[in-house]
């Protein structure tokens, strides 16, 4: 059996299809969704629970290195790696709010994928790591279908997530390509998500439209300009539909982080100064929030940087509010301080003004923060995103009839308004934020496996 699979920066989804109609399938809490997110007691639990209660094979030498390596890390450190070890989606989120300090936890494995410079030994750890939650949404799929999934037509961005070019694209298509396999497909398909998104969007169409595709993901921004209506059905060569794309490593999370570095940093002493009136550095602040980049993680929570952190504290003309940041350091909440972001981006898609607080690092430790506050917060991510608008209508050379935005961040009026001012007259549509990539790999599936 076949399925559309979705695996997203922010969120995972699959459908198969029923009755000619894409189906998508529950994920957890009663949700389509399985949040992103992954979490175990060590980073080297993850490698060792996929060997160990699900005979996932290590396939090449570094898999192997680092399946030793972990098995060997948690027979010293005494840890027993059970069968519910590793959480995924909302119950690894409980996990790494109940206790922060034990408990590995990683939001958006995907968005990691092409980072420059990974060493073999990363490489295969994110292998490990996609594999894990492939394999979990695999059985949960199986377990409501009573089939075996062994086929599947995975989503990906025009560009991934980092600065290596078609490298990147390479690297990081390879790891979902070894995840999957490794997981348990027998056949694996790629299609960009932003003409997966356009194919459910075709489907609706009684003639021929180019249609202008804007797919705003949680990692990555997507483009397509495409030829889409009733002929274009079952064609699995779609060479001539495709009139032009772009794509760039800006979505969700940026406008999030970006949002959580100008709103809720300041509260944690950032563009303070020392008592002697120098400025305090801002690349600490930064780091804590920049989830998404792995070299700024790994610096924000390495020794050198807590040491530095103790010396801002001694040198600052207000230590308690860099002491919060410290917290932050010893605690590792900088998933939690862009969580809240991202719940007030959404809340003020309701809300001219909000109250945003951050009770786990200090009782009353908050600010209020409205509509003015979040556009000028993501005023450069956002800008980002309409430069691969003007650059998929370059590539393509034509006007498009109709613009279907769609993606995790689709609903933002900013965003809306902003697409509706670079292309004013151009009806601006949508469908299933959330779904529609998925709806649409389900229907190219049913093309290719067909």
């Amino acid at each position: 059996m076949f399925i559309g699979f979705d695996y997203g920066t922010a969120n995972c989804s699959v459908a198969v299809m029923h009755d000619g109609t894409p189906q998508l399938l529950e994920m957890e809490n009663g949700s389509p969704l399985l949040p992103s997110m992954i979490c175990a007691p060590t980073r080297e639990a993850i490698s060792e629970w996929l060997y160990r209660h699900h005979e996932v094979p290590a396939t090449d030498d570094e898999t192997q290195a680092l399946l030793r390596r972990a098995v060997s890390f948690n027979r010293e450190e005494g840890i027993d790696v059970l069968h519910n070890s590793v959480q995924f989606g909302l119950s690894s989120l409980r996990q790494y709010m109940e206790d922060p300090e034990e408990v590995y936890f990683v939001k958006s494995p995907k968005s990691f994928l092409g980072a420059s410079g990974l060493k073999p030994q990363q490489v295969a750890l994110f292998e490990d790591l996609v594999c894990a939650m492939m394999l979990h949404i695999r059985q949960q799929a199986e377990r409501q279908l009573a089939q075996t999934i062994d086929r599947a037509v995975i989503g990906r961005p025009i560009n991934f997530q980092g600065l290596g070019g078609e490298e990147a694209n390479r690297q990081a298509q390879g790891i979902l390509d070894r995840a999957a396999r490794r997981a348990g497909f027998l056949e694996v398909v790629f299609q960009f998500e932003p003409v997966a998104a356009g194919l459910d969007f075709e489907a609706t169409l009684r003639e021929e439209k180019r249609v202008l595709v804007v797919d705003i993901g949680g990692g990555t921004t997507d483009c397509s300009v495409l030829l889409m209506g009733p002929k274009w059905h079952h064609r699995s060569d779609r060479e001539h539909s495709l009139l032009g794309h772009s794509g760039c490593r800006v979505g969700g999370n940026d406008l999030d982080i970006m949002l959580a570095f100008k709103q809720l940093c300041p509260l944690l002493g950032m563009g303070g100064q020392t008592e002697k009136g120098i400025a305090l550095p801002i690349l600490p602040w930064w780091n804590s929030v920049a989830i998404n980049d792995v070299p700024a993680q790994n610096d924000f929570y390495s020794m050198a940087n807590g040491r530095m952190l103790a010396e801002l504290i001694r040198d600052a003309r207000e230590p308690e509010k860099v002491a919060y940041l410290q917290k932050v350091w010893r605690q590792r909440l900088g998933y939690r301080l862009v969580r809240v972001a991202e719940e007030s981006k959404i809340a003020l898609s309701d809300s001219s003004q909000i109250a945003t607080m951050l009770p786990f690092i200090a009782a009353d430790l908050g600010c209020d923060i409205s509509q003015a506050d979040l556009a000028s917060a993501i005023s450069q991510p956002l800008q980002r995103i309409l430069e691969q608008v003007t650059l998929a209508l370059e590539n393509s050379r034509v006007k498009p009839d109709v613009i279907y935005l769609t993606g995790g961040s689709a609903r933002s009026p900013m965003i809306k308004q902003a697409l509706a001012q670079q292309l004013p007259g151009i009806p601006l549509v949508g469908g299933d934020d959330f779904g529609s990539v998925t709806a649409g790999l389900a229907r190219w599936a049913n093309v290719v496996f067909r």
